[in-house]
């Protein structure tokens, strides 16, 4: 295995993920706190209309900046099959395709999330219905696109659960990071069963960020120990 992939180090490789490991957390905290949970009242499909027809583009704002956060998404997800290759071929494969499963799922979630935008509109076929029938309905919707975002979550946690059992193998990341993201992975599990994920999440949310922000500090600031990488690399290849 040489130092260099596509004509990147592995230093270099590892800032880039976290530049855009960051910039998924980013843009997930402001669609999600600064737009979802201030225009969507829960168990108040009346209120949630009113918001959304009110703020009608800040809500469509926070449809494409889920949009980015899923493409930077998928973008660490490639990356860090690259990155964790070395401590583990076939399970950093087995990680980056859970992960990818789960980019996929919450993405199509968010059709859920910007379909009452049509629901509430003013085209004539939706004159057969109530206003209060259009009103729950818009409300189901964001309904589904919370429940999408949970089971993608279950994927996650097996990937992070992986991805922290790489990190542990590894010899060019410290092991702390690698047994946070196995305890943040076991938590966003508990989406395997969405009444328990959504009890738990208050408290798995908060572990999972500070651990993501462990290692994107890791990743920025120290990168990845590129000699040690590339030993790791080259006795893995000769097997």
């Amino acid at each position: 295995m040489t130092g260099r992939i596509t004509g990147i180090s592995p230093r270099q490789l590892a800032r880039i993920t976290g530049v855009l490991y960051l910039l998924t957390i980013l843009t997930g905290i402001f669609a999600q706190g600064f737009v979802s949970e201030r225009l969507v009242v829960p168990g108040d499909a009346a209120a949630t209309a009113t918001n959304i027809l009110s703020h009608r583009t800040l809500f469509e704002l926070g449809f494409t900046v889920y949009l980015i956060e899923m493409a930077c998404q998928i973008a660490i997800t490639a990356l860090f099959y690259e990155l964790l290759k070395p401590a583990g071929r076939s399970i950093s494969l087995l990680a980056a395709f859970l992960g990818l499963a789960g980019c996929i799922i919450k993405t199509v979630s968010r059709l859920f999330y910007v379909s009452p935008l049509f629901v509430l509109g003013d085209s004539h076929y939706l004159s057969v219905f109530s206003r209060e029938q259009l009103q729950a309905l818009a409300l189901l919707l964001l309904k589904i696109n919370d429940r999408g975002a949970g089971i993608a979550l279950a994927f996650f946690g097996f990937y992070a659960l992986l991805t922290g059992l790489l990190i542990m193998r590894s010899t060019f990341l410290p092991r702390f990071l690698g047994v946070w993201s196995v305890i943040a992975g076991l938590g966003w599990l508990s989406f395997l069963y969405p009444p328990l994920g959504s009890r738990l999440f208050f408290y798995v949310a908060p572990f999972g960020l500070l651990g993501a922000m462990a290692l994107i500090f890791w990743l920025l600031v120290k990168g990845v120990n590129e000699q040690r990488w590339m030993e790791q690399g080259s006795a893995a290849d000769s097997f």
